[in-house]
């Protein structure tokens, strides 16, 4: 599983600013890193009159945009998808996710904590938190850091979710949730695909190999 760690706090504690220099932090390691923002409230990114808007307003239950850079895409889905479920989606690339928010998810937190912004911090033992910084006095059970150690903090999510961690050369999604897999059911699987495939007019060694199968109607 993707390491998922929900960085929380206040409003105005500072979490975007202390994600500013924890990701770069992460990154200049060797660690390809993902991010989320939680918005309780709903967001648009799509702006008013401009072609995606326009296309979404027709009808459109996906709207996309792609460029030589970047692609981007806008997809309904009805209800808020777990969190884990986004991340198997969107995220299964990167060696681990931080997220902004999502202080209700049962993943591991750490809390940014400022007591001009808040009298105490947020989350406890039971919202799994792991560790909280601040420049406040604060007792919470977990490892406290100050604002200025992002590298201490970068130590502890390293030595405690990514050392020694294997990243799978295989992922199996079911509507969204990543299945587990042995070594022996990953190699099976694997050699089956490419031997079917390998016989086909076209094959060439690829270094990815992407499959979508839907089965049934989709609601």
């Amino acid at each position: 599983m993707l390491p998922i760690i929900s960085m929380v706090g206040a409003s105005g504690s500072g979490k975007t600013t202390f994600l500013e220099k924890l990701i770069p932090e992460l990154a200049g390691r060797g660690y390809s890193v993902g991010a989320m923002k939680h918005d309780v409230h709903g967001f648009d990114m799509d702006r008013e009159g401009k072609d995606t808007w326009r296309l979404k307003r027709a009808g459109a239950g996906t709207i996309a945009i792609s460029s030589p850079a970047r692609v981007a895409s806008i997809r309904e889905t009805g209800s808020e998808l777990p969190l884990e479920e986004v991340a198997a989606r969107y995220f299964w690339t990167e060696d681990i996710l931080i997220t902004e928010g999502f202080k209700s998810a049962h993943f591991p937190k750490i809390e940014i904590f400022r007591s001009a912004v808040e009298p105490k911090p947020i989350c406890g033992p039971e919202n799994n938190l792991s560790a909280i910084v601040s420049d406040d006095p604060v007792e919470a059970g977990v490892p406290v850091f100050s604002f200025s150690d992002v590298r201490g903090v970068a130590d502890f999510i390293e030595n405690r979710y990514l050392k020694d961690r294997k990243k799978p050369s295989v992922l199996v999604q079911l509507d969204g949730k990543q299945l587990p897999m042995k070594d022996f059911v990953r190699d099976f699987l694997v050699g089956g695909i490419i031997g079917m495939l390998s016989s086909l007019r076209g094959w060439k060694t690829p270094g990815t190999i992407s499959i979508h199968i839907r089965l049934g109607k989709e609601n």
